[in-house]
């Protein structure tokens, strides 16, 4: 790609899909390199029913179709290859493609995302959107008056579970060691709160379900008396932390010690001029679909603030 764009669009998703309906609006002739997983983790996702505009819920992919169909309709080019490296030492930002494209753009918008970190178990994957979940926020719903398991010790593992406590009949929470990460105050909140039983030293050992129902319990393992049980459950929620996608831009940006980019205060603004973050990449408070196309939204609008006081467009 030899011409200089005006504005490249690094990651899909509702972040970078939004950022570019709103750079084609403003006719900086985005340009969109999906990634490894076009549409993000809305792609694993199955009824979206927290999304405004959908009153009957949607399925994340079709979601995702959705948005990329109103991103090209404005004039948005969107090319199904990964970003694998960047340059953002120059005067003109540069990236190459896992084609081995160069190209050349004014301003970047990055949406890379983060990956939900999993346990790694096959029944995970056996049993995905049909009971296991990585977003209790997201999926919980589906769940009310059912038990659920969730496994993690952090702050986001203490807030899903109160937060599924309110639905669901029951909520097991599963700490692998004898202690949890938490601040103090979330423990205490997970501890006084009477549907929330915590399962100390345990580990979870396989999730139990059929084709028909789904998950319908998980078993798990004391570590230290390497005892087994059976936990009822129509849920399994993994909140271990997420990965941001980010490590092409450890050279140039700004990250905290997760790996989440860091912008300016309440803008998409990175340390390096022309260079915008949006969506989960910098966002690991509230990882929902309507913070990060917000967030889309902010960083095309800023990038064409950019490009008009520069005097580009």
């Amino acid at each position: 790609m030899s011409e200089i764009l005006n504005c490249l669009i690094i990651g899909s998703g509702p972040a970078g899909y939004t950022a570019a309906i709103y750079a084609s609006r403003a006719n900086l002739n985005p340009v969109v390199y999906t990634g490894p997983e076009p549409g993000g983790q809305l792609m694993i996702t199955t009824d979206v029913e927290n999304y405004p505009g959908y009153p009957e819920g949607v399925m994340g992919p079709q979601m995702m179709e959705d948005f990329k169909k109103q991103a090209e309709r404005f004039g948005t080019k969107v090319i199904m290859e990964k970003i694998v490296k960047v340059d953002f030492s120059g005067p003109v930002h540069k990236a190459w493609s896992e084609a081995g494209t160069e190209i050349q753009a004014h301003t970047i918008i990055i949406s890379t995302g983060a990956s939900a970190k999993w346990l790694g178990l096959p029944s995970e994957k056996t049993f995905m959107n049909r009971g296991v979940s990585a977003c209790a926020v997201c999926d919980g719903f589906f769940f009310r008056g059912k038990d659920a398991v969730i496994v993690g010790a952090g702050d986001t593992a203490c807030e899903e579970a109160s937060y599924l406590a309110k639905l669901c009949k029951n909520v097991h929470m599963l700490i692998r060691r004898d202690e949890m990460r938490a601040s103090k105050i979330m423990q205490d909140r997970v501890k006084k709160t009477e549907n929330i039983t915590i399962h100390w030293n345990t580990n979870t050992d396989e999730i139990l379900g059929n084709d028909e129902d789904g998950v319908t319990a998980v078993r798990v393992v004391n570590n230290k008396t390497n005892e087994k049980k059976t936990i009822p459950s129509s849920a399994f929620f993994v909140a271990i932390g997420h990965k941001p996608n980010t490590d092409m831009f450890k050279d140039f940006l700004d990250m905290d010690d997760q790996g989440y980019l860091i912008a300016k205060p309440g803008r998409s603004l990175t340390k390096i001029e022309g260079v915008f973050v949006s969506g989960d990449a910098q966002d690991k408070i509230y990882r929902q679909a309507v913070t990060a196309a917000g967030s889309g939204c902010m960083a095309a609008l800023d990038a064409e603030r950019y490009l008009t006081e520069k005097e580009i467009i």
